[in-house]
C-alpha cells in the first residue's frame, strides 16, 4: 500500500499516533497543551504546538488522513457535564455545518464544547477546497456517541462509507476497561468497526474462560513488572464515597485509567502498602511502552486523556482494509 499521510487534531501525548504508525499511517499531530507536547516532541512524534481552531486542511496539504480525540472535560461523567446537558445542540450544530453555516464557541455555555465540532470544519474544509481527506478516524468518550452519528450522517451525505461505535479497549489487548465512542470513515469503499480481538471482560469470570475464537483479556498483572499480586483500591466513580471504593487484583484488568489514577492505593495480599503507580506503569495500562518518555508536568492528567494504542491500530487497520465478503 502506498504511505498514507494524517494530521492529527488534539494529539495529546502520543497514542493515537503510535496506533496509526502501527497500521503505516504517519503525520504531524497539533497540540495545544505544553505539557502533553514535549512528551511528544521526547518521543520524535512530528508536532506543531498549536491550537487546531487556528490551523486548517490548507496548513497540512499532503495529509490525506484526518485522525483525533477532541477533549472530553464537558462531555465525561468526571467532568463539568456541561457537554452532556448540551447533546442536542450539539448535534444540530453538526447538521448546520453540513449546510456550511458557521458555529460560534459563545453558543455553548464551555466554549469547550465546541471542541468536539472541530474534526467536522477540518473535513468540510477539506472537501470544499477539492481535496477531501481519504480516511478518518476519531475517539472520544462514550458520551459522545450521539455526536459521532450526527457526524455520520453529515459525512454519508457527502458521499463517506462511516462506521460509528461503541467499544470495549480491553478487546483489543488494553489492560483496562475503557469503553470509547468512534468514529471510521472512508471516501472510498465500505467499513466497518474492527472485530475484537481479546474476550471482554466480566467481574468473576476468569481470564481463561470464554469464546475460544478470542484472545485473553490481558490483566495489570501481565502488563506490568510487579513482583508480587496486587490488589488496587480505586475511588473511581465512587462520588468520594469510601465505602463504594472499587478493588481489582492483579489477575484483572485496571479500572479506567483517569488522570488520578495516582490517587489509587494498591495493596498486597495483607493489605499492607504497596508503591503506587508510576508514570512509566501507568502509561502501560494506557497501552504505551514502558519507555515512553513522559514529559513536562501533569504526566497523570496526559496518560488519562490519551487514547489507547492499541485502539487506535485496530481502527486504523479496520479502515484500511477492505471488508471482507459473508460467508
Amino acid at each position: 500500500m502506498n504511505r498514507r499521510t494524517a494530521v492529527e487534531l488534539f494529539a495529546g501525548p502520543g497514542g493515537m499516533t503510535l496506533g496509526l504508525r502501527a497500521a503505516g499511517i504517519h503525520g504531524t499531530g497539533v497540540e495545544w497543551d505544553t505539557n502533553a507536547a514535549a512528551t511528544r516532541r521526547a518521543a520524535g512524534l512530528p508536532t506543531i504546538h498549536a491550537d487546531v481552531r487556528a490551523h486548517g486542511p490548507a496548513d497540512f496539504p499532503n495529509a490525506t488522513v484526518l485522525a483525533g480525540g477532541p477533549p472530553c472535560q464537558t462531555f465525561t461523567v468526571a467532568g463539568c457535564g456541561t457537554g452532556r446537558d448540551e447533546l442536542n445542540r450539539v448535534i444540530d450544530a453538526v447538521k448546520r455545518m453540513g449546510d456550511r453555516q458557521t458555529i460560534y464557541p459563545r453558543e455553548f455555555a464551555d466554549e469547550r464544547t465546541a471542541l468536539v465540532l472541530e474534526p467536522l470544519r477540518w473535513a468540510l474544509e477539506a472537501i470544499d477546497a477539492g481535496h477531501p481527506y481519504q480516511l478518518i478516524v476519531l475517539e472520544q468518550v462514550q458520551q459522545v456517541q450521539q455526536v459521532w452519528n450526527g457526524y455520520a450522517d453529515t459525512l454519508t451525505a457527502e458521499g463517506y462509507h462511516v462506521a460509528t461505535g461503541v467499544v470495549a479497549t480491553e478487546q483489543y489487548g488494553v489492560p483496562q476497561t475503557r469503553r470509547r465512542a468512534v468514529l471510521i470513515a472512508s471516501l472510498n469503499r465500505p467499513v466497518a468497526l474492527p472485530a475484537p480481538t481479546h474476550r471482554p471482560y466480566r467481574k468473576g469470570v476468569p481470564q481463561h474462560e470464554g469464546d475460544p475464537r478470542l484472545l485473553p483479556w490481558v490483566s495489570m498483572g501481565d502488563a506490568l513488572d510487579r513482583p508480587q499480586p496486587f490488589t488496587v483500591v480505586s475511588n473511581y466513580g465512587t462520588g468520594g464515597d469510601p465505602k463504594n471504593r472499587g478493588r481489582r487484583t492483579s489477575t484483572e484488568p485496571a479500572f479506567t485509567v483517569t488522570g488520578k489514577i495516582s490517587r489509587n492505593r494498591i495493596v498486597d495480599a495483607h493489605g499492607n502498602e504497596l508503591p503506587r503507580f508510576t508514570a512509566a506503569e501507568a502509561g502501560q495500562l494506557q497501552g504505551f511502552p514502558a519507555d515512553h518518555p513522559w514529559s513536562g508536568n501533569d504526566i497523570p492528567q496526559q496518560i488519562g486523556n490519551a487514547c489507547p494504542p492499541a485502539l487506535a491500530a485496530a481502527l486504523a487497520h479496520a479502515i484500511r482494509q477492505p471488508l471482507r465478503a459473508a460467508a
